[in-house]
């Protein structure tokens, strides 16, 4: 979540790109195998029922004569890579939640944390941290070590709850920053979808001449494929931004339930002891 790795060999990196990779192969073998076949055999057959006077076929607009053309395609691609990506973003947010359960400071019911002791506990759960690799770079165990530290130092509880607030603010902003891409998806699906509509509109317009005279058909086909593009790309613009809205609301989710966690179990177990008791803290 909170990883310092951004090299190409890390999650971060690896995982957008070979979504990318993914989502065109997968849209690519489904168009040749399915989209592609089907389309032409019902345009054909539509071609010869129309020859003929059947204009109750020319009503039929299945699924994939919609989306066969190029425009379409690449909206899809573009949708399923950020369902990827954002399936990604997902997954490791109940990874980070999942520590919830367990307890880092084991702290015993009416024991309190002085700042002496505080540093004890730093070490004992940093070099826990350590020992297990499923909990370094995660934002529970990171704020809890932030705030055993702060408090260490300064003998402040108000400086050590401001430290996992600072911690928890921080891993908010980079967690906005890893969506930045799905954004830019969200946006490039409709622009896609109005370069098909510029398109189909500008190839209609190409063949005036002949609808002039009568043939209709290629002026049809361009703007089915103008209104198909931008239809397809508003639909699937709706669904992302749905996706994009519950990975958004569970990470902000997330930050609010690492503070109020780092609140419950460590700041409030926190004590700075007077001048008058501090001499029989240990008794």
């Amino acid at each position: 979540m909170i990883s310092r790795n951004k090299g190409i060999l890390s999650l971060d990196f690896l995982v957008p790109s070979l979504g990318l990779v993914v989502a065109f192969i997968a849209v690519t073998l489904f168009y040749s195998l399915y989209v592609t076949p089907r389309s032409s055999e019902f345009m054909l057959r539509r071609n010869v029922l129309a020859a003929h006077g059947n204009t109750e076929i020319l009503r039929e607009r299945p699924f994939f004569v919609v989306i066969k053309d190029d425009e379409p395609r690449a909206e899809i691609i573009f949708c399923l890579w950020g369902l990827i990506v954002l399936t990604y973003k997902f997954v490791q947010v109940n990874r980070e939640r999942s520590l919830f359960r367990h307890d880092f400071v084991k702290i015993q019911p009416g024991e309190r944390i002085i700042p002496d002791d505080a540093l004890d506990r730093y070490k004992e759960l940093k070099s826990a941290v350590e020992r297990e690799p499923r909990w370094q770079e995660r934002l529970l165990p990171e704020c809890m070590l932030a705030a055993l530290h702060r408090f260490h130092a300064t003998n402040s509880v108000q400086d050590a709850a401001n430290a996992v607030r600072e911690r928890a603010e921080l891993a908010a902003d980079q967690l906005d920053s890893t969506l930045s891409l799905v954004r830019y998806i969200a946006w490039a699906i409709p622009a896609i979808g109005f370069i098909g509509t510029v398109r189909g509109i500008g190839g209609a317009l190409s063949f005036a001449e002949l609808a002039i005279h009568g043939d209709i058909s290629p002026v049809t086909q361009n703007l089915g494929l103008a209104f198909n593009s931008t239809f397809v790309g508003l639909a699937l613009c709706i669904v992302l931004m749905y996706a994009l809205h519950v990975v958004q609301s569970r990470q902000e989710a997330f930050i609010i339930e690492t503070q109020t966690h780092c609140r419950d179990q460590l700041i409030d177990v926190m004590k700075v002891p007077s001048k008058d008791t501090a001499g029989n803290v240990y008794t």
